[in-house]
């Protein structure tokens, strides 16, 4: 069967794939202050230093920090084709809004714009061969993520949220979200679960505890880990090294074990939408 082609005899519309990336992850959460950025950013490292082949794309127009937190602030290079050179950091191949737009000006752009930057970023980026693309979503369920959704077939979508009533209550509007989207969810993250005591030792559950991984369980969603509220994801971040780079540490090895159960989510996800496009 030959290339589907519009009515008008252009190109398929939907959302296309990225040729050379097997897998498109979005991180989304619904309410800013979780700490969605920072999973992001220590998902991918901790991928790369499994030994994946991985790019991370700052969806987040309004607060840009991956720069800042990859430790990395170059332009990124545009080829003669006008298509943009990801930057490398810490095996990652990164591109954010905060490289174009350095400093404190905000990005005070409207839909069109948002949907316009959306494309350029997945369409006219030279990513090379990835395994992985994370892309660090906006709070909410607004423009940049159906933008996102409309562009190119995602593989999934991981929740972040603490362990609050108030953080469940918007990470279950980006579930219902991506629900009537048809993204498949690999899974939530619970992050701030818990904080230890450096002085006494005990565990203190500022933001309450396990209230995201019950909503998996209500959702019938897998739970992909649980991060504690930890100072050295805060200094990491702050410092451009993130904590998945400090391989010892108890919070750095959660990262890995979230990286492992992603992956294998991931290949789940994949063999069931080739399992039902045989069946079709």
């Amino acid at each position: 069967m030959g290339q589907m082609h519009s009515p008008q005899g252009g190109p398929p519309k939907g959302p296309q794939p990225i040729p050379g990336v097997d897998a498109i992850i979005a991180v989304g959460s619904g309410k800013g202050g979780v700490g969605k950025t920072t999973i992001s950013v220590n998902l991918a490292i901790a991928l790369a230093k499994l030994g994946k082949r991985v790019g991370l794309l700052d969806g987040d127009v309004y607060g840009p920090n991956i720069p800042l937190m990859m430790g990395t602030s170059a332009t990124p290079d545009v080829t003669p084709q006008n298509q943009i050179v990801p930057l490398e950091a810490h095996g990652v191949k990164v591109l954010a809004v905060g490289l174009l737009n350095p400093g404190d000006e905000p990005l005070i752009w409207r839909g069109p714009m948002l949907h316009s930057l959306m494309k350029q970023f997945l369409e006219q980026v030279l990513w090379g061969e990835l395994d992985y693309l994370i892309v660090d979503l906006p709070p909410g369920t607004g423009d940049v993520a159906i933008s996102l959704i409309q562009t190119v077939p995602l593989t999934g979508a991981v929740v972040v949220s603490t362990p609050s009533d108030v953080a469940l209550q918007d990470a279950r509007k980006a579930i219902e979200m991506f629900r009537q989207v048809k993204v498949d969810i690999l899974g939530m993250v619970e992050n701030m679960s818990s904080f230890h005591c450096p002085h006494c030792q005990k565990e203190i559950d500022i933001f309450s505890k396990g209230g995201a991984v019950r909503t998996a369980e209500q959702y019938g969603l897998p739970n992909l880990g649980q991060i504690d509220l930890d100072p050295e994801v805060r200094r990491g971040g702050d410092g451009g090294c993130p904590v998945a780079l400090a391989g010892e540490t108890a919070t750095s090895k959660s990262f890995y074990d979230l990286a492992r159960r992603l992956m294998q989510r991931t290949a789940e996800v994949k063999a069931e939408a080739a399992d039902f496009i045989q069946i079709q």
